[in-house]
């Protein structure tokens, strides 16, 4: 039987600071921040944002709705257990047709789960500088 993780809200400001300092994916109307907590809690923690940037109350406050909405239907199945996620809502999230805003919420989840490699290190033999000057 799978058994999905415990979803529960992240509700300080240290926590949403502390979540900014992982890493984060950005797509369509969505930025996703993750944090691995490393801990044993296999609890996944959300948070929702929207700056005024995005609109005013009403708007930023329907962002927010979207985004909880999707993280709902989301989370327990693309979430990686023991991390904390804040959906950061941009200017096309209310305008987003729903379909796209899951596809959207669904890449930066998938995208964030998988490990990064470290940037261009395809072998572990430094490669020698190229020599310089030989126009003579």
């Amino acid at each position: 039987m799978d058994q999905s993780p415990d979803i529960e809200r992240l509700t300080s400001r240290p926590q949403f600071l502390a979540a900014a300092k992982g890493v984060s994916e950005a797509r369509g109307a969505v930025v996703v921040q993750r944090l691995d907590r490393r801990d044993d809690d296999p609890t996944i923690r959300l948070g929702f944002t929207a700056t005024r940037k995005v609109g005013g109350s009403v708007v930023r406050n329907r962002a927010k709705r979207r985004l909880r909405e999707a993280a709902r239907a989301l989370a327990p199945q693309f979430g990686r257990p023991g991390s904390d996620y804040v959906f950061i809502a941009r200017m096309g999230t209310v305008d987003r047709p729903w379909d796209r805003l899951l596809d959207d919420v669904k890449s930066a989840l998938t995208r964030l789960a998988t490990p990064r490699s470290k940037p261009s290190t395809p072998s572990t033999t430094p490669t020698p500088p190229a020599p310089a000057g030989q126009d003579s």
